[in-house]
């Protein structure tokens, strides 16, 4: 089978080098988003697009060429939307899943051809650890034995909006009144490669918080 992979994220980058030791697929990788060039994934002729953590808008030419795949760490209907991992975790949810749905106008709407639950507990290497092992797994599966989509309940859908750089602060009222867990969620839901959380110092200065645990007792 002929694919092309199109990410930014290393997470999805390793299961496309993965896919492209498998035997009987031939596989295009696009690694950043200045590389990404539409002629070029047209002229490859694929039989399956994977836009697994892709950021921006896929062209109607291009969902016309092949379904499109895209990876969305939630269990989709539920949290529709940007920063899936951070506004769990900030929600308190201590699971998540994987779930692979085709691409459409719609964001994060289209029919879904598999999904599996992670957990969410640990730092943020290692759920994505977790996401990259999942999400392989799930992508040979349907490879090797095809796929029927799923129609998504609309009425079941919630949205999430995608996390700035500015929501990363721990502010002074979070330190006062939140308790341990709390601010430690927020801290390893924020580590490498996403904008780390940080407290604002008194000369103005950001410092960065790029990791944490809670002392036992």
């Amino acid at each position: 089978m002929r694919i092309a992979c199109v990410s930014y994220r290393n997470w999805a980058l390793a299961i496309y080098d993965e896919l492209a030791l498998d035997a009987g697929s031939e596989v295009m990788i696009v690694r950043s988003r200045e590389e990404f060039d539409e002629d070029a994934v047209v002229a490859f002729a694929p039989e399956l697009m994977l836009f697994y953590g892709w950021s921006w808008k896929v062209s109607d030419r291009l969902l016309g060429v092949c379904d499109c795949l895209m990876l969305h760490p939630a269990p989709l209907p539920k949290y529709r939307g940007g920063s899936p991992i951070q506004n769990q975790i900030i929600a308190g949810e201590k699971t998540s899943a994987v779930t692979l749905f085709v691409m459409t106008d719609e964001m994060d709407a289209g029919g879904i051809v598999a999904q599996e639950a992670f957990s969410l507990d640990g730092h943020l290497d290692e759920i994505l650890g977790r996401i990259t092992e999942t999400g392989l797994r799930l992508t040979r599966a349907i490879i090797r034995d095809g796929y029927t989509p799923v129609a998504q309940v609309d009425a079941d859908a919630t949205y999430v909006q995608r996390r700035k750089p500015a929501d990363s602060e721990l502010t002074l009222e979070e330190l006062t009144n939140a308790s341990a867990e709390d601010i430690f969620n927020k801290i390893r839901m924020l580590e490498d490669p996403y904008p780390n959380a940080f407290i604002r110092t008194a000369d103005g200065k950001r410092l960065l918080i790029k990791h944490a645990e809670i002392e036992s007792d």
